[in-house]
């Protein structure tokens, strides 16, 4: 990015760009640069959406009929996951029905502790394999296909 911004102010010395073109310039290589190496991952899918519910058979049984989703095994208590396409929904039965508790970044290539050393680095404040929004909604690191670590 040296090089560019040394050309830039070279072209601006020899009249052949404005005070106004050069900030542009600089700022725009600027913001392309912080863009390009904010994160040393891409996220790759919403992986799922976790939606707490008041009766989770009923919720089940609604997702289902009007939206055609398949239930999907899972070993978690008091959970039903449904599929949608490579994704997901959770649902869970809680205490705030009509709440999303949680949605999942799915990241390939995966590599939880750099992703979370990476978000330290940046002034976030992740937790395991979770990072909380402005707004305190997690948002769950993962894999594509949903697997933490």
């Amino acid at each position: 990015m040296e090089i560019k911004i040394w050309i830039l102010l070279e072209k601006y010395e020899r009249g052949k760009l404005s005070r106004r073109e050069l900030i542009q310039g600089i700022s725009l290589l600027a913001a392309a640069g912080s863009t390009a190496s904010a994160a040393g991952f891409k996220a790759g899918n919403i992986n799922h959406v976790s939606i707490q519910v008041s009766d989770l058979q009923r919720s089940a049984d609604w997702y289902k009929r009007a939206f055609g989703l398949s239930e999907l095994k899972s070993s978690l208590k008091d959970t039903v996951i449904l599929g949608v396409g490579p994704a997901h929904i959770t649902l869970r039965a809680g205490k705030a029905p009509g709440t999303v508790d949680h949605y999942a970044i799915g990241f390939d290539p995966f590599n939880q502790a750099e992703i979370v050393d990476d978000l330290k680095k940046r002034g976030f404040n992740p937790s395991g394999g979770q990072v909380k929004d402005p707004d305190g909604l997690v948002v769950q690191l993962s894999s594509l296909d949903g697997h933490p670590s």
